[in-house]
Parts: C-alpha cells; structure tokens; sequence
C-alpha cells in the first residue's frame, strides 16, 4: 500500500493541474475562425472577451468540421450574409434540402445571449437566433455594411479582418424573400487558428 504524504499528494495535484492546461497553453494567442469560400478566405478575428460562450461553441463546431459545406442561405444586399444551418444547410449532404436551410442548428443545447457594447458595423459577427434572445445554437452573420440597429439585441463574437471581399461577392437573395438564395455559395471549408 503506498502512503500518501501532503508533499505527494500537493506533487500529483499540480501535476494533473499541469496536465489538464496544457491543450490551452498549446493554443495561445486569440482564437481566428477561418472561413474558405469559393472566392477568398475570410479571416474573423473572435472575441472570447466579451462573448466567451459563443466564441467556445463556434470552436467547438468548426474543430468538429460542422461548419464545411454549409451554405450562406440568406444574404441581403446591403445588409449581411447568414449561415451556419449544420443541420439542414450542408449542400454536400444527402439530406440537403434549401428551403429548411435557416431552420436548423447542432444537437448542443442553445446558448444564452452575451450582449455586449460592440457595433455592428462592417465586418461584424454576429449570432443568430429566433425570437428568443437565448436561442443562438450554430448559425451567424456576417455584416456588410452599418447594421447598428441592432445593437444590443443581437451578440457579436467577432470581426473580420480581412476578406471582406468575398463576403460582397456572396451571391444575393431578392430583397422581397427576405434574402433566401436560390443557388447559395458555401464555405468550402472552416477552421480555427490562434494568432
């Protein structure tokens, strides 16, 4: 029977304590999520800072390669561009179906709203949800000009810092269907890197 002293027991503590920080100390420098669409790759910074919550749910999704082939199924000229339907916007899946992209998210449970001071200005992330300000699960936006309306009802997560181009070059929905494309373009694929 082995003895276990203070002085072993506090060395298997800070050992384990050690061993369990060591995928985060592997992953130093702010989390980007990088997006390849089929004319450019758009670099988004993430804010752990303020939006802790959606940032670890957005890397959870794209480590687990939820986010490859989902479509951007609303875009509005002038306004901005969404995706992120796991469930139901996968163009390469055999149950593909676009009029239910929009509709759908992951199996993870929703996760409750981070409202912060940030704009929605150019080039801001948002999540996206239902009525329900504690609805965001999988899906967000991108905006493509000032969108400040909706401060403070929507969470931001992030901000593009470069790419923005293939962002206005989505294809676009008709302003009378609420955006909806009929033939989207979609991220080719998605991933994280800490910068």
């Amino acid at each position: 029977m082995i003895k276990l002293t203070r002085r072993t027991f506090a060395a298997l503590t800070l050992g384990a304590t050690l061993l369990a920080a060591a995928p985060a100390l592997a992953q130093s420098g702010t989390p980007h999520l990088l997006l390849t669409l089929e004319d450019g790759v758009v670099d988004i910074e993430l804010l752990p800072a303020i939006a802790p919550k959606h940032v670890e749910r957005i890397v959870t999704l794209t480590e687990q390669g939820a986010y490859d082939g989902v479509v951007f199924h609303r875009v509005i000229d002038g306004f901005m561009a969404q995706t992120g339907d796991v469930a139901n916007g996968k163009a390469d899946s055999p149950n593909y179906n676009l009029a239910m992209a929009g509709t759908g998210g992951s199996d993870l449970p929703d996760v409750e709203a981070e409202f912060n001071a940030e704009s929605f200005v150019r080039g801001v992330v948002g999540a996206a949800r239902s009525q329900n300000p504690n609805s965001f699960n999988s899906q967000f936006f991108i905006t493509t000009d000032d969108a400040s309306f909706l401060n403070g009802q929507y969470t931001v997560f992030g901000k593009v810092i470069s790419g923005m181009e293939a962002v206005d070059g989505l294809e676009k929905g008709p302003q009378e269907q609420n955006g909806a494309v009929a033939n989207p373009d979609k991220i080719v694929s998605a991933k994280i890197e800490y910068k």
